[in-house]
């Protein structure tokens, strides 16, 4: 059976990272999708998509329902087949491994043989979950990518589309899944606005308040919120920027220390060497003695 894939039609501006592998019943994408809006369209096939790096805002309604989440890797969504998309929008490059699957994950003789009712086996349109064992699975379908066929493949395969199928009939189905209560958040939105000011500023003074008012939060429970939506506090995700957009400087070797200072944001020379080494295990001339271009 070959699978009417949608991939290049819904990210239109994304880059394949391989190239795509099929095998009957299942094709296997490895994709870095781009910031902004995708293509929304009604799949006719299911799709289950696992981010495996960056992190982006995204933003998609289906299904009846609007889901909005700060993606970080390790987390899943599933679009089943039929399923009326009417937007979906990200806020940052994502790198994500896209399984395509039939409409019916397993034949109907299957479905009395393992006592099955064949109207509870359809999948909920579910979004921004973290799921170990799925990502294992789609890991060991990535491992195929970009390789020789084996003799053995076709076994392997068979044998993980059954564990997956298992897997998301047991977890996912549309009778089963509710999306998780979740805590007030910071939209994705609203996140990538403050994200956007970080980056037009770095070289200026930033406060915990400058960050918050972008945000229209009061200082505290802004700070809660950016840390539970990017694993950083405020703080911390400036000064990580801050080094990042410094070792960009330092390997193009073009500006001096002091200028690359006060180009990133750290104030001084003598500052700029002190969370550089922190951050780095590296002085910035060190730092740049290793990475000439």
């Amino acid at each position: 059976m070959v699978l009417q894939a949608h991939g290049d039609i819904k990210y239109l501006s994304s880059q394949p990272l391989s190239d795509a592998v099929d095998w009957p019943m299942l094709r296997v994408e490895h994709r870095l999708l781009q910031p902004g809006e995708q293509a929304a369209l009604t799949p006719q096939c299911t799709e289950v998509v696992l981010m495996l790096s960056g992190r982006a805002g995204v933003s998609r309604t289906g299904d009846g329902q609007t889901q909005e989440v700060f993606a970080q890797p390790g987390m899943g969504w599933i679009v089943p087949v039929g399923t009326e998309e009417s937007r979906i929008e990200l806020t940052g490059s994502m790198e994500c491994l896209h399984l395509y699957l039939p409409s019916t994950l397993i034949g109907h003789s299957a479905l009395a043989d393992y006592d099955l009712d064949p109207d509870k086996v359809r999948l909920a349109y579910a979004g921004g979950f973290a799921d170990p064992m799925l990502h294992q699975i789609g890991t060991a379908f990535r491992s195929m990518l970009g390789r020789e066929v084996q003799p053995t493949d076709r076994l392997f395969v068979d044998g993980m589309q059954a564990a997956l199928a298992g897997h998301l009939l047991g977890h996912y189905a549309a009778d089963r899944w509710r999306p998780p209560s979740r805590a007030p958040s910071l939209e994705p939105r609203r996140l990538a606005r403050v994200l956007d000011f970080i980056e037009a500023r770095l070289a200026d003074d930033l406060s915990l308040d400058d960050l918050a008012a972008e945000a229209f939060l009061s200082p505290f429970h802004f700070s809660r919120l950016f840390r539970e939506a990017t694993g950083l506090t405020p703080h911390r995700y400036v000064t990580e920027r801050r080094v990042q957009a410094a070792r960009e400087k330092l390997a193009l070797h073009h500006s001096s220390l002091v200028e690359i200072a006060l180009d990133t944001g750290f104030g001084s020379q003598a500052n700029f060497i002190r969370v550089f080494r922190k951050a780095t295990g590296l002085t910035p001339g060190q730092y740049r003695e290793q990475h000439r271009r």
